[in-house]
């Protein structure tokens, strides 16, 4: 699967109805299968970690029956923060792939780049801004829905 159509199945999940967040992430064997998928559900979950990419990263562990998501690709719609950063590095995933860049509070280039950080013992390979356009527009218009 390449990045387009891995940030398209990421797009279906974050387009669904009444989500919190239109933010959405899955993680992908190095096969190309999905072993994981997350919406973001702090408020249900009454969880500050229940981020979409937390999520994802969780059931890809448990599918696979290890932490250790070596050979994986996560996949996101927005830049991840800074602990959805550190959480693809512990789980040793080979590549991130997001969407819209977060230039507030990105932790993988936007505000911070936790994912590079050449101190840290496990380097992550970063594709940034796939349907950059698509992933921004999914989250503008659920704001503009809000405020209106």
């Amino acid at each position: 699967m390449n990045p387009e159509q891995a940030i398209g199945v990421a797009l279906d999940l974050a387009r669904q109805p009444d989500l919190e967040m239109p933010i959405a992430a899955v993680v992908l064997s190095p096969a190309g299968e999905i072993l994981g998928r997350g919406v973001n559900r702090r408020e249900a979950d009454h969880d500050p970690t229940a981020h979409a990419e937390i999520l994802a990263l969780r059931e890809a562990g448990a599918v696979l029956g290890d932490w250790r998501l070596t050979g994986c690709t996560l996949v996101v719609t927005l830049e991840p923060c800074t602990m959805c950063a550190g959480a693809a590095v512990l789980s040793r995933v080979e590549r991130l792939i997001f969407g819209a860049f977060d230039d507030k509070g990105g932790g993988v280039g936007g505000l911070w780049d936790v994912v590079r950080d050449p101190r840290l013992n496990h380097a992550v390979e970063v594709v940034g801004g796939v349907r950059q356009a698509e992933c921004s527009a999914v989250l503008e218009d659920f704001f503009r829905q809000r405020r209106q």
